[in-house]
């Protein structure tokens, strides 16, 4: 496995679908970088060269914001939302949608699990 800004990408895939192991790279982003390296797309990532992926790893770190960097900036714009108390960093606070989405019977995902609420129960039963 070739090991490209720390990470290790898969031998048995083309190189566009391996670059998309980085985070930060996504199909487009890693169409770029193997033009920029004039590396042939469907070539398997095991079969590169300690050059090319040199040259890879170079371009990725001078043009690209990926992994560690990115998570550290990703994290301080939420920290910065949430210190000035905007209604996006008040979502994020609260772990419910940030973009709009509904949330009376949807957004599970950012929920989490149902937590059953007890129902009202009726002056009848009650007696």
């Amino acid at each position: 496995m070739p090991r490209i800004v720390g990470v290790d990408v898969p031998n048995d895939k083309p190189l566009w679908v391996a670059l998309t192991y980085i985070h930060g790279v996504g199909k487009h982003i890693a169409d770029v970088i193997i033009k920029e390296a004039k590396v042939d797309r469907e070539m398997r990532a095991n079969k590169l060269t300690e050059d090319e992926v040199s040259r890879i790893a170079q371009i990725i770190q001078n043009n690209h914001v990926v992994e560690g960097q990115l998570r550290r900036r990703v994290a301080q714009n939420i920290g910065r939302l949430r210190d000035i108390r905007c209604y996006r960093g008040v979502r994020h606070q609260r772990g419910l949608p940030v973009r709009g989405q509904m949330t009376q019977s949807n957004a599970r995902t950012r929920k989490g699990k149902k937590k059953t609420v007890a129902g009202k129960r009726s002056v009848k039963e009650m007696r």
